[in-house]
C-alpha cells in the first residue's frame, strides 16, 4: 500500500510527490501491468493528501500512458512491464552516496582521483609480471584453452586444486562438489536463481557488502538485516528474524567480513548453525576474502560440512579482477541442477580464466604474492589504524588481516556528509549508509587500507569533519 513515507526529492508538489510514488512502485515491478491502484479515497488518507491531489495526479499519469481509467472499475496499471530499475527498488540516496553510483565512479576515475573507499587493491599489489609470464607460456601451448567451450562444472584440474585448498580451511568438500563460476558474483546470482522467487525474503548482516542489497534486490527480494558484531551475527536477534521473516536463506561473511573487518568466533557458528538447521534456513557464505588471512578463522560451511551451507568464492580480490574465476561448492544432489541453470545462462564459465589461475596456483606464483601481499595489508592496517585514531575516529575491530577498516566518526557525525564534501574534491569515501538496510551505521566509513597512503586523503577527511 502507498503511504505518506513514499516521497520525493525535497521540493516536489504534492501532486508529483503521488505520482513519483506510483511511478516508482511501477519501475520496481511491486506494481506490474494490470495491478489496480487504490481509489481516490484510499489513496488521499494513506498518503496524508487531500483528493483533488490524488485526482489531479491520476488525471496526469493517464495522459501519459502510466495508468487507465476503466469506468465502474477504478484505476490499473497500463502498458507492458517496464524495465526493472535498481534505483526504484533502493532506498532514494542522492548520487554522492549511491552504493551504485560509488561503484562506477571509483571504476571509471582518472589517476588523480583517490579511492580509500574502494573494494579493491591498487594495480602496484597486484602480481601483473607473473600474470604476464602466465600468459605467454599459455600462447605457446595447445589452442583448446584459448578456443574452447569448459566442461559443465569447469576445469577439473583447477576444481582438484579448490578441493584441496578448501579442506585446509577446515572445509570438506570433493572436486565433484565444486563448480566453476566467473566470479563470486556471478554464483551468488546462480544461487538465488536456484533458491528463491520474487517476493521471499532473505537475510543480511547489518552492516554487509553493499552490492549484497543490489543483487537481492535485482531478484526482487525482501531483504531483512541482522545485526552484526564483532564475534558474527548477533545470534539473539538472528533467532527472532528466522522465526519472524522465515527468510529462504542468510547470506553473510564468516571471515574477514565487509566491511567491519571482523571474523565469526566458534561459539557464534554453531549457534547460528544450530539455529539455521531448526527454522530449515541456508546459509551462503562468501569466502571471497579467505586468502587474506595467515591462519584461517572458523567456516559454518566447515562446521556443517556443505549439508546446510554453501560457500562462494573467486580470486578477484587477491590475484586479479580482470581474471573472472570463482566457484561454488555444495552439496551432490544440489550441483546437477545447479550447472543446468549455469549451461542455459552461460553456457558455461571463463575456461581461459581457469586454466590461467590453475597454472599461478601451482607454480607457486600465488603462494608468493599472497606471503608478500599479506605483509604488505598488514603495514598498512597499522598506518591507517593510526591515522584514523588521530583524527578522532573509533575502529570497530582492529582486523587481524584483510584490507578493510570500519571505524566510527566522532560525535555522531553523518559519514553521507563526510562522503559529498569529500567527492567534490576527487576523494572517494565508502559511507556507513550504503552498507546497511537500517540507520545504525551513518557514522561510519569503510576504509580499504592499501588504498590509503597518500596524506591528502586524511587532509580532506580532517577538513570534512571540521566543516560538519
Amino acid at each position: 500500500m502507498l503511504d505518506k513515507t513514499d516521497r520525493l526529492a525535497v521540493g516536489a508538489t504534492l501532486v508529483e510527490t503521488v505520482m513519483g510514488a506510483i511511478v516508482a512502485r511501477i519501475d520496481s515491478r511491486t506494481l506490474t501491468p494490470g495491478a489496480k491502484l487504490p481509489s481516490i479515497r484510499a489513496l488521499a488518507a494513506s498518503m496524508d493528501v487531500s483528493k483533488s491531489t490524488v485526482v489531479e495526479a491520476y488525471d496526469r499519469l493517464i495522459a501519459a500512458g502510466t495508468i487507465v481509467s476503466r469506468r465502474g472499475s477504478g484505476f490499473f496499471v497500463a502498458g507492458t512491464t517496464r524495465p526493472l530499475s535498481l534505483a526504484a527498488i533502493g532506498p532514494q540516496l542522492d548520487r554522492a552516496v549511491d552504493p551504485l553510483w560509488l561503484t562506477r565512479q571509483s571504476l571509471q576515475a582518472g589517476p588523480t582521483v583517490l579511492k580509500p573507499g574502494s573494494g579493491w587493491l591498487p594495480s602496484s599489489l597486484m602480481p601483473d609480471a607473473a600474470v604476464q609470464k602466465a600468459l605467454r607460456q599459455m600462447a605457446r601451448e595447445h589452442a583448446s584453452a584459448r578456443v574452447h567451450y569448459d566442461t559443465p562444472l569447469g576445469f577439473a584440474p583447477l576444481r582438484q586444486q579448490l578441493a584441496w585448498r578448501l579442506g585446509e580451511r577446515g572445509v570438506t568438500a570433493g572436486a565433484d562438489q565444486i563448480m566453476l563460476t566467473d566470479s563470486a558474483s556471478h554464483a551468488l546470482d546462480l544461487l538465488c536463481r536456484f533458491l528463491v522467487e520474487p517476493g521471499d525474503t532473505v537475510l543480511v548482516d547489518d552492516p554487509c557488502y553493499f552490492n549484497y542489497h543490489a543483487l537481492l534486490r535485482a531478484h526482487r527480494l525482501r531483504v531483512v538485516g541482522v545485526p552484526f558484531t564483532r564475534d558474527g551475527p548477533d545470534v539473539e536477534a538472528f533467532g527472532r528474524a528466522l522465526l519472524e521473516h522465515k527468510p529462504r536463506f542468510y547470506l553473510t561473511n564468516s571471515g574477514l567480513h565487509n566491511p567491519t573487518g571482523a571474523s565469526l568466533s566458534p561459539a557464534t557458528a554453531h549457534r547460528v548453525l544450530k539455529l539455521a538447521e531448526h527454522h530449515g534456513t541456508i546459509v551462503i557464505e562468501d569466502d571471497i576474502f579467505a586468502d587474506f588471512e595467515e591462519e584461517p578463522s572458523p567456516r559454518l560451511a566447515g562446521f556443517d560440512g556443505l549439508d546446510r551451507v554453501i560457500q562462494v568464492g573467486s580470486f578477484s580480490k587477491t590475484m586479479s579482477a580482470a581474471i573472472r574465476c570463482g566457484y561454488i561448492a555444495v552439496r551432490s544432489d544440489w550441483l546437477e541442477p545447479l550447472v543446468d541453470l549455469k549451461l542455459a545462462m552461460t553456457l558455461g564459465n571463463g575456461h581461459l580464466a581457469a586454466v590461467l589461475m590453475h597454472r599461478l596456483l601451482t607454480d607457486g606464483t600465488y603462494h608468493r604474492h599472497m606471503d608478500g601481499l599479506r605483509a604488505k595489508l598488514a603495514a598498512a592496517m597499522g598506518e591507517t589504524l593510526r591515522r584514523v585514531r588521530a583524527l578522532g575516529l573509533t575502529p570497530f575491530i582492529e582486523p587481524k588481516a584483510g584490507v578493510f577498516l570500519w571505524a566510527s566518526l566522532p560525535n555522531g557525525l553523518n559519514a553521507a556528509d563526510i562522503a559529498r564534501y569529500a567527492l567534490a574534491r576527487d576523494v572517494i569515501f565508502a559511507p556507513g549508509d550504503v552498507f546497511s538496510v537500517s540507520d545504525a551505521s551513518r557514522s561510519y566509513l569503510r576504509f580499504n587500507v592499501a588504498n590509503c597512503a597518500h596524506p591528502r586523503i586524511f587532509e580532506v577527511l580532517d577538513e570534512a569533519m571540521r566543516q560538519q
